[in-house]
């Protein structure tokens, strides 16, 4: 049943100069549930009436979808652009992905955790103590203001993720010391190119952004190829954490 307060009309669209973050405008009256609703899902406020999902992997328009069909759900009228549509069903690739085992699914649930990181270290939930350079790809060690633990992080963007746990932060940063002494600098390493675009689209509608290149598919799709440079050595730690293990021999199905 659409509640009293179901009255706004949310319109979901492309971010104007962002090659891949949604703007989601509420019109009309009863906009604070839409707005809590937004919020829950990755929205963040840019003005009154506009919020902004921006994330490091590249998958919000997979993510403003799931968030409209919780908008409709709920009983809110929700409009989602041709370009946000066109988005959407584009078949999205990494370019020179570390684990090409992976299903799409796969992919998208280890990137979606990599987002969990990032936000988790913007928001002051996870406070990061060093980082440093391991053979190219940054590392870092970190403690979750919450529960005490802190954990070693492998990577940048859609590729971090947990490597290890410790109990303390002085544990882990004996142990972090211990690999990565000759590089070890105090504090989080400067914002990558893929954070520091995310951050200006939350802030603004007017940034410029580089346009992703596009190809098509045997089947048609249009396909967005993503490039990152943050290859080197993740493989090693594969996508054992996050995901079911399917082994790099797996035939597609």
């Amino acid at each position: 049943m659409t509640s009293p307060s179901a009255d706004a009309y949310v319109r979901l669209d492309t971010h104007p100069t962002h090659t891949s973050a949604v703007t989601a405008t509420i019109t009309g009256p009863g906009q604070e549930p839409a707005r809590a609703l937004l919020a829950a899902r990755g929205f963040e406020a840019l003005d009154e009436d506009t919020l902004v999902m921006a994330r490091i992997d590249h998958e919000e328009p997979y993510w403003a979808e799931k968030a409209a069909q919780a908008l409709t759900a709920d009983g809110f009228t929700t409009e989602i652009t041709p370009r946000l549509r066109e988005a959407i069903d584009e078949e999205r690739t990494w370019a020179n992905y570390p684990m090409p085992w992976c299903t799409r699914a796969e992919i998208r649930e280890v990137s979606n955790e990599a987002q969990k990181i990032h936000d988790d270290i913007r928001h002051g939930r996870l406070i990061i103590h060093a980082h440093a350079d391991d053979n190219g790809t940054t590392v870092a060690v970190g403690t979750y203001r919450d529960t005490g633990k802190s954990f070693y992080l492998h990577g940048e963007n859609h590729l971090r993720q947990i490597a290890d746990t410790f109990d303390s932060p002085a544990k882990a940063l004996t142990a972090f010391e211990r690999l990565h002494g000759h590089t070890m600098r105090p504090g989080p390493a400067p914002m990558t190119d893929t954070e520091r675009a995310a951050a200006e689209a939350r802030t603004s509608l007017g940034t410029p952004a580089t346009e992703r290149p596009l190809r098509v598919s045997q089947h048609g799709y249009r396909i967005r190829v993503i490039r990152s440079p943050q290859y080197v050595n993740w493989i090693r730690l594969g996508c054992l954490l996050y995901v079911s293990w399917r082994g790099p021999n797996r035939s597609e199905s």
